[in-house]
């Protein structure tokens, strides 16, 4: 046991903006639950299993990796019908659950009692008929997963392709059985006859709940504030400048269960709706600072199609249904798979203080390893993306150790202006060759200007060792990135030449994946 750090009492000025505190509240098991005395960063996995005793769901390797945690979360969506997502339980701090509902693999035991003899639910079935698991300790994950798909397909009257699946399975690593078995196995749940959830008791239930005050919750010399509007938000920012905000959690929910980091108060941004919104405006995109990465990937993807694989290769469908950009922006990590994009696309960060906001290019927000420009007080309200112009092509390439849910060993990120074969402007960036996700100048004076040739491409290869010296760690040499650095300007040149581009159907492994 790690011993718990008091945090300061908080300023008599944020005390009149908070609102008092109350216990944590959400259903679960076909009721409303509340929480009291529980420190603000215990997780959903270990209050599951240690008060709950709902032991199901396991616990794996407790960064939100490996899926074994997997869980499902309910919320109502704009139309008012019930939004269900797939989260790792391990990294989920106890208080977000406040407002929601919390199903899993337990919950699956009533709507089973309408199948056939064994009484499985089909996803359940599959996994047993088509010999999907062998120990068994990952399986409620690969359950729940399945099971979050299984409810928006049902829902959307269609049937999905094995890609489809094996995407909602990218957070679920556990391979005892190959991948084919698992996907027969969904397959054989779809082709079975739908056993659907019964939504209106949940839809109730959340209704109740949104008849609650926001969020202020103490627990353990610890406060945990959830604010419900942009102007909220900002007070008790100013007035809590030392307070920790969180998002999604999904990296910092790794630095206390392996940093055993004391995180002191919590200021929680995923319920202002204000922030969570992806715009479209006439000049650019507008991605909110508590946005999913899942809705920002998709906007972007909708502006600029090329990205479609980086975006299905941003870690697993779980930590991209419950991180954010905007945290993926501000943490500010020199591996961090948005930054290097949003910097070439050249994308401007928002950040508000109080009533004042300001902005800047994204690329001067860095100001060394994981450093940044924001001012006590401050933070991440947006990150606007200038639209697709005519003439700019866009590619992005990420290179890690395992193909789903990893951290990059480098990601390349190009965006140029073509105008009758020449390259009018260039904007290329680079995560994992710097201190900070940077530009890289000399590449891109080599490249302006110049016919987009194989010696142009020569010219501004040589340019690229100029701009970055990489490091070695465990995750690649320095050499290594540097020479697969090079290839991606390359392979960018490949698909975007005048002669024989490649298709991106050709160079896509998401086009081939019912190959499966």
């Amino acid at each position: 046991m790690h011993p718990i750090a008091l945090s300061p009492p908080i300023p008599e000025a944020s005390l009149a903006t908070a609102p008092p505190s109350r216990p944590v509240r959400f259903f679960h098991r076909g009721e409303i639950v509340t929480v009291d005395g529980a420190a603000p960063t215990r997780t959903v996995l270990q209050w599951l299993r240690e008060d709950a005793r709902c032991t199901g769901t396991k616990e794996g390797c407790a960064e939100g990796d490996c899926g074994a945690c997997t869980v499902v979360l309910g919320e109502t969506d704009a139309a008012g019908g019930l939004q269900l997502r797939p989260v790792n339980a391990c990294i989920q701090f106890l208080p977000t659950l406040d407002g929601k509902a919390l199903f899993t693999v337990e919950d699956l035991a009533p709507l089973a009692e309408t199948c056939a003899s064994p009484p499985l639910h089909p996803i359940q079935q599959g996994l047993v008929s088509c010999h999907g698991s062998q120990c068994g300790f990952c399986t409620p994950g690969f359950v729940m997963s399945l099971w979050a798909a299984y409810e928006q397909h049902l829902q959307a009257g269609e049937k999905p392709s094995r890609q489809q699946v094996a995407d909602s399975l990218s957070g679920n690593l556990c391979r005892c059985t190959g991948y084919r078995p698992i996907l027969d196995a969904a397959e054989a749940a779809y082709a079975a006859p739908p056993v659907r959830l019964p939504r209106a008791p949940a839809l109730a239930a959340l209704q109740a709940l949104a008849q609650d005050p926001p969020l202020h919750y103490a627990g353990a010399g610890a406060h945990f504030h959830a604010p419900q509007t942009l102007a909220e938000f900002a007070s008790l920012r100013l007035a809590l400048p030392q307070a920790r905000v969180l998002a999604g959690s999904t990296d910092v929910g790794l630095w206390v269960n392996k940093q055993f980091r004391e995180l002191g108060d919590l200021l929680y941004i995923g319920r202002v709706a204000e922030l969570q919104a992806v715009q479209r405006t006439a000049t650019h995109l507008e991605i909110g600072a508590a946005a999913t990465l899942q809705a920002a990937w998709q906007a972007l993807v909708a502006e600029w199609p090329a990205l479609h694989d980086l975006w299905l290769r941003f870690a697993g469908l779980p930590v991209r249904l419950s991180g954010t950009m905007g945290g993926n922006v501000a943490n500010g990590s020199p591996i961090g798979d948005s930054a290097p994009v949003l910097i070439a696309l050249g994308a401007a960060i928002v950040l508000r203080q109080g009533a004042r906001v300001r902005e800047m290019p994204l690329e001067d927000f860095y100001t060394g390893y994981m450093k940044n420009r924001l001012e006590p007080g401050e933070f991440v309200q947006a990150l606007r993306v200038p639209l697709a112009a005519s003439g700019q092509v866009v590619r992005a390439y990420k290179i890690s150790k395992r193909f789903d849910c990893d951290i990059s060993a480098l990601c390349a990120a190009f965006s140029l202006q073509l105008d009758d074969g020449v390259v009018r402007q260039a904007r290329v960036a680079y995560g994992g060759m710097a201190a900070t996700v940077c530009r890289a100048p000399r590449t891109e004076a080599a490249l302006q200007g110049q016919p987009w040739t194989e010696a142009t491409l020569q010219a501004a290869t040589a340019a690229l060792a100029l701009d970055y010296q990489p490091l070695s760690d465990l995750r690649a040499s320095a050499a290594y990135r540097l020479q697969v650095a090079q290839n991606l300007l390359r392979r960018c040149w490949l698909e975007t030449r005048a002669e024989a581009p490649l298709a991106l159907a050709e160079v896509s492994v998401f086009a081939r994946g019912d190959a499966l």
